[in-house]
């Protein structure tokens, strides 16, 4: 029996725990058609603006000819604005990509990070076998999996306890999100063109047509997947193209 006078447990902090990833086109300016003007204007000028309804068939070589031989640039004329959310691990790997790429991503200087946090589901292989530069990931035990749930969650609770608790303390925001783990969801604009595109993809999918094997960490691989659908379905000749030729970046 405690008196009023006794210290009383902390309430238990309650976070949100994913095990996603949503990626969103919210802005897009790209077709086949952008990479058609674009190359055959080295040899028709500015009459190659009237050639973009002309012949289908040609149009579709033309395009496997440029990615076959490597030439980029004409795949670098469209845009695609992306909203992703994501832990923040991924985003990390994200910034490796510079080239074509544009990001703006929320901030903990000017924002209360909200408690929402990844835990893989029981579709994610938890173990790595092998050495560097050769391993494997395998499937993990139901007690493994129980045991990912279970430290993943009360650390990501311990974690955002001590931010609040320095936030309430008048700390600035910038000072105290350093008690936060990789684990919490953050959010970005990712901006690409085709060709920067193509580039991610191949270092960040597995994919049974690539010429070049990829080693991707699981949660971009799904940010990948799901940039790559909305990317087919506004230039399928591009995308096409790009799988008949071993998904490599021209």
């Amino acid at each position: 029996m405690t008196s009023a006078d006794d210290p009383q447990p902390s309430p238990r902090t309650d976070v949100t725990l994913r095990s996603d990833v949503t990626v969103e086109l919210v802005k897009s300016s790209a077709s086949d058609s952008d990479v058609l003007f674009a190359a055959r204007v080295s040899t028709l000028g500015e009459q190659s603006i009237g050639e973009l309804q002309k012949d289908p068939e040609r149009s579709k070589g033309l395009i496997n000819y440029l990615m076959r031989d490597r030439h980029g640039s004409p795949f670098e004329h469209n845009s695609m604005t992306f909203l992703v959310s994501a832990p923040i691990f991924v985003f990390r790997e994200f910034m490796r990509h510079r080239v074509g790429w544009s990001y703006n991503e929320e901030s903990g200087r000017y924002r209360e990070l909200q408690p929402v946090f990844y835990v893989p589901d029981a579709s994610r292989k938890l173990v790595q076998e092998g050495r560097p530069g050769k391993y494997v990931f395998v499937e993990g035990t139901p007690a493994q999996h129980s045991a990912v749930q279970d430290v993943l969650g009360d650390s990501y609770r311990q974690a955002y306890e001590a931010y609040q608790k320095l936030l309430a303390e008048g700390v600035a925001r910038e000072v105290a999100r350093a008690a936060l783990p990789v684990g919490l969801y953050s959010s970005m604009y990712a901006t690409c063109n085709a060709r920067s595109l193509m580039h991610f993809l191949g270092l960040r999918t597995q994919h049974e047509q690539a010429k070049v094997p990829s080693f991707p960490q699981r949660e971009i691989e799904m940010v990948g997947e799901r940039m790559e659908a909305e990317w087919a379905r506004l230039m399928p000749l591009t995308y096409a193209a790009f799988n008949a030729n071993g998904r490599i970046a021209p």
